[in-house]
């Protein structure tokens, strides 16, 4: 009682917070030689869990049109007959049909110069979703798995990671602790979450399966048998516990529920927002479809009644909830299309100039970051790379990019493979 006043007498005294003070102390008690360096990182882990950073990925599978989307061209004839829409912030327009997102533009930065050299889905989704190129002797982590690891409450009922769709982001060499959970029917209870079985009879089976599991373990079996205690264990603690009520959305509002929209998008969005409000650090929400190498016009205008409810209530949601300034929200895709049209009235895959979409987190939203040419075919200002793109979330994040990890091979990974912090963002 005394000790908890006495800090509360100095952090008013002094103008201190009390992570700075925390931070104060138990940097003054490694220097003691009281407190170790792994006793002093534990605390700095800790210090981060509690201030709920999280992180909530719209990927658009396929690769999302620059001009159809974020960054049209209705003067040139590369803007295909798209039309552009005013946002919330004078100056910036963006297409027709993402009248949802123009409404919230004061909270998001568009990086229209993202810059990239995979123009295959398969690695340059491994790399959006890792930030690494594919290499064949080591399986990356996703990069919310990487978060995860960082951020996430290991004792926390509901998972780390948990993707809405299918993903190409996995734990990796970080191991099943950090495998999201997966979710195809949003809004309602996942078919794998529940059980009819009563908790101490469900104990009962798990402390069953450790005895018949042993002798396996102890002919060498001890890391597979490992792994699956690690899943059952995760398991019975989300079967059991009332936070997995986060995944019905039936209690929330129904004029809420239709501004998200009814599709399957609209309905992810909605619970990622309740799954970070429950704990959860890294939620990745799917839209399928956005390879459009012919009929581009008409599609992502279909795509973007899905999408748009969703990207624009969700930051509307969070930060009428307080939430957006810890959380970061970024819609992308695995690279952009072509500028020119194809004979198939389509569009092609183009890494060399795309956008993104970013906000929440600390971001300094409402302005444009790059630009491309007026054809679109390049960076005319401020390109940015996929490498630069995560640091700057990493930031937000108060994540080291730089920290490393060691695969099984002994190679030490860092969390971002290289980048800078586009200051831009803050600033």
């Amino acid at each position: 009682m005394l000790t908890t006043l006495h800090e509360s007498v100095l952090c008013n005294r002094r103008g201190v917070s009390r992570r700075g003070f925390l931070r104060t102390v138990s940097a003054a008690a490694v220097a003691a030689g009281t407190l170790t360096f792994s006793d002093y990182m534990s605390v700095q882990a800790e210090e981060l869990r509690r201030q709920g950073k999280s992180m909530i990925l719209l990927w658009m599978s396929g690769g999302p049109s620059q001009l159809e989307t974020f960054d049209p061209k209705p003067d040139h004839e590369n803007g295909g007959g798209t039309r552009v829409i005013s946002t919330a912030v004078p100056g910036i327009q963006i297409a027709e049909g993402w009248e949802n997102v123009a409404g919230v533009m004061k909270e998001i930065a568009l990086v229209r110069s993202m810059t990239n050299k995979e123009g295959n889905h398969q690695r340059a989704s491994y790399q959006l979703h890792t930030g690494y190129v594919p290499a064949g002797s080591v399986k990356h982590p996703g990069f919310g798995s990487n978060i995860a690891k960082e951020l996430a409450d290991p004792r926390h009922d509901l998972p780390a990671v948990v993707s809405i769709g299918r993903t190409e982001g996995l734990g990796g060499y970080l191991g099943v602790d950090y495998e999201p959970f997966i979710v195809d029917n949003p809004g309602s209870l996942p078919s794998n979450v529940g059980t009819t079985v009563s908790p101490a009879r469900l104990e009962r089976r798990l402390e069953h399966l450790k005895r018949l599991e042993a002798d396996f373990a102890a002919r060498g079996g001890q890391v597979v048998v490992d792994n699956q205690q690690k899943i059952y264990d995760k398991a019975s603690r989300l079967v059991l516990s009332p936070l997995t009520q986060a995944f019905d959305t039936s209690s929330e509002p129904e004029a809420l529920r239709q501004k998200y929209g009814e599709s399957a998008f609209g309905k992810g969005c909605l619970l990622a927002r309740r799954l970070i409000e429950k704990g959860v650090t890294f939620v990745e929400v799917r839209s399928n479809g956005w390879d459009t190498h012919d009929d581009v016009h008409t599609r992502v205008n279909t795509l973007a009644e899905q999408v748009d409810p969703g990207f624009g209530t969700l930051i509307a949601d969070l930060k009428d909830r307080g939430m957006l300034e810890n959380t970061v929200v970024a819609w992308m895709g695995e690279f952009g299309r072509t500028p020119k049209v194809n004979p198939r009235d389509g569009r092609d895959h183009y890494p060399r100039a795309f956008n993104a979409a970013v906000a929440g987190g600390g971001i300094k939203g409402g302005q444009v970051i790059g630009r491309t040419s007026p054809d679109g075919s390049a960076i005319d200002d401020r390109p940015v790379s996929v490498p630069d793109l995560f640091s700057s979330i990493c930031r937000c994040l108060q994540v080291n990019p730089a920290k490393e990890t060691v695969s099984p091979l002994g190679r030490p990974m860092k969390i971002v493979d290289g980048g800078e912090v586009v200051q831009e963002l803050f600033s």
